[in-house]
Formats: C-alpha cells, sequence, structure tokens
C-alpha cells in the first residue's frame, strides 16, 4: 500500500516532463481568460478578443482532450501522444497575448526602446525602412509565419528516424523554451514596435499574396493589447531547432539556416520586435539549451528508479 507522498509522485513521475510544465502552465491561462472575459463583459464590453479567446479554449481543450484520449487507447498512435505537448503550447500561447496586459498592465515596452536607441543610435525597425521592397517583404513574411514549422519538422525527422532520445531532447527543449517565455511575457508586458512606434513609420510595406496572408492571420491572432515581445521566442525556439538540426540532422540544418536567417531578421524588418527582444531570446535559448536535457536525463532516471520498485508506475 503506498503512502499519500508515493501515490503523488507516482501520479507525475507516469508523465513525461514537458506534460508536466504544460499542466502547470494551462490552468492559470485558463483562470485568466475567463476572468478577463466577465470582467469586460460586466463593464458591458464583452471585448470581441476575448469572447474570441473564450470559444478559442474551449474548441482547443475538446481536442486535445480527444486526442490524448484517442493516444491513450490506440498504442499505434503514439505519435499523438508524442506531439500533444507542443499543441498545449501553442494553445496557451494564442491565447496569452490576449491576457498579459489584463494579468499585468505594466508595460515596459518604453524602456525596450529606450535600450535599442542607447546601443544602436536609432530604431532598428524604423531604420531598415530604406531597405523596404516588395520581393524582401514577401521573402520575410514567408520566413516568419514558419515560426511553427522548424521544431515540429526536427522533432518529427528524429522521431521518424528512431532517434527518440535525441526526439525527447528537442521537445523537452522546446516546450521548456516557449513556457518560460510565457512567463517572462507576464512579468516584462511589452507592446511591438508595430503598435508603439506607429507614429514614427514613414513608409508602408508593399507585398504579394504572402504578406497579405501573413497580415491578415497575424491581425487576427495578435490584438493590439498583446504584450508578448520581451523576450523574443521567434529568435529562441528558432535557434534552439537549428541547433539541435546542426546536432543530429546536419543536411536539414543547412536548408533550414537562410529561413531561421531570415526569420529573425523578419522581426525587425516587420516591426514584430525590438532588437533586446531578439538578445533576451538568445540567452534564454543558451539557458534552455543547458538546462532541459539534463532536467529530462533526471526525469527519466527517476521515473526507471521508480519502475524497479514493486508496486510503482
Amino acid at each position: 500500500m503506498l503512502n499519500p507522498i508515493h501515490r503523488i509522485k507516482n501520479i507525475l513521475f507516469k508523465l513525461r516532463l514537458e506534460e508536466i510544465i504544460g499542466l502547470l502552465f494551462f490552468p492559470p491561462m485558463v483562470f485568466f481568460t475567463f476572468k478577463a472575459y466577465f470582467y469586460f463583459r460586466s463593464m458591458g464590453e464583452a471585448h470581441r478578443v476575448f469572447t474570441g479567446a473564450v470559444w478559442r479554449l474551449v474548441a482547443i481543450t475538446l481536442v486535445l482532450c480527444f486526442l490524448y484520449m484517442l493516444a491513450k487507447y490506440k498504442p499505434n498512435w503514439r505519435i499523438l501522444r508524442d506531439g500533444l505537448p507542443f499543441g498545449v503550447c501553442i494553445a496557451i500561447y494564442t491565447n496569452l497575448h490576449d491576457t498579459v496586459h489584463f494579468v499585468n498592465p505594466h508595460d515596459i515596452h518604453y524602456s525596450l526602446i529606450a535600450i535599442d536607441n542607447f546601443i544602436f543610435g536609432v530604431q532598428p525597425c524604423i531604420w531598415a525602412q530604406q531597405f523596404y521592397h516588395p520581393v524582401l517583404t514577401e521573402f520575410f513574411s514567408f520566413c516568419y509565419v514558419n515560426f511553427f514549422v522548424f521544431a515540429p519538422l526536427v522533432a518529427a525527422i528524429l522521431w521518424f528516424k528512431g532517434m527518440h532520445k535525441e526526439f525527447r531532447y528537442v521537445m523537452v527543449t522546446t516546450i521548456l523554451c516557449f513556457y518560460s517565455g510565457y512567463f517572462l511575457y507576464v512579468i516584462f508586458p511589452a507592446a511591438p514596435p508595430r503598435f508603439v512606434l506607429i507614429g514614427e513609420f514613414t513608409k508602408t510595406f508593399t507585398g504579394g499574396i504572402i504578406t497579405n496572408a501573413s497580415d491578415s492571420a497575424i491581425n487576427a491572432v495578435l490584438p493590439q493589447t498583446s504584450r508578448c515581445a520581451f523576450p523574443s521566442l521567434h529568435s529562441a525556439v528558432t535557434t534552439v531547432s537549428l541547433v539541435f538540426a546542426f546536432r543530429y540532422l546536419r543536411r536539414l540544418f543547412w536548408i533550414l539556416l537562410p529561413f531561421a536567417i531570415g526569420l529573425i531578421l523578419a522581426t525587425i524588418y516587420l516591426r514584430h520586435h525590438y532588437v533586446i527582444d531578439l538578445l533576451a531570446g538568445f540567452a534564454l535559448c543558451i539557458i534552455t539549451l543547458w538546462y532541459a536535457p539534463r532536467l529530462e536525463n533526471w526525469w527519466e532516471r527517476t521515473r526507471v528508479k521508480m519502475k524497479q520498485t514493486k508496486g510503482i508506475l
């Protein structure tokens, strides 16, 4: 008979590390999404942003529950459980943009602007206007909208190649990087340059089909209340993906490299980030690359020890 502490440990260590991290973040996101919705509704203005967030949350929760049950009772569908934490991560990301400013209204974007001015003597995203060109805008828009492709692509190739230990490192590091960034979003809320410096831009973008589709998608998902600029997860997660591709999938690394560089440059060119956001993102990348694999190894060693103990797991 297990005592209560061992029961809790048994439950926790049946889960994977990234699933534990997701479970820690999902309830607060649900709470603040509904709190924001009911707050604005009580004020007589159930803002469409929060109304959409609630419906999106309900839909995502139902889909995630369905996929989890399918993965649980269909062993051949193991890939669903392996990839499910990334889906939870993206679900939280989409709603986080709506709630950060509601949770913490103390914006820091003017401090970020001051730091960029101190380093460069100019705002890089304003300086970049001299390079605007329809072809360049189209390329950068393509790179930017493919942000969510890099990490899943690297992970999926490792999974199908049977490199499951390497797959686990990619998943845990990517998920930990995302959630660490989410936590910092709430601590350091900052709106992107395209909202804060709107009066200082003297040129507008001209592009093609990709640019127009990208702008429509971004405007639909990221409202003007968005405060998810610092740190840049575009630079952090993309660099994490590149590092793992370089380690385990060298040929893929060289294919991804120009598009990854384009994505990082696009964050400035397309007015989504300050340079200090990118630097903070690179720092976050380095930290998670160091700690995440070690945490994964410790977690798995503990799971193995518990499996070897009679009646555990």
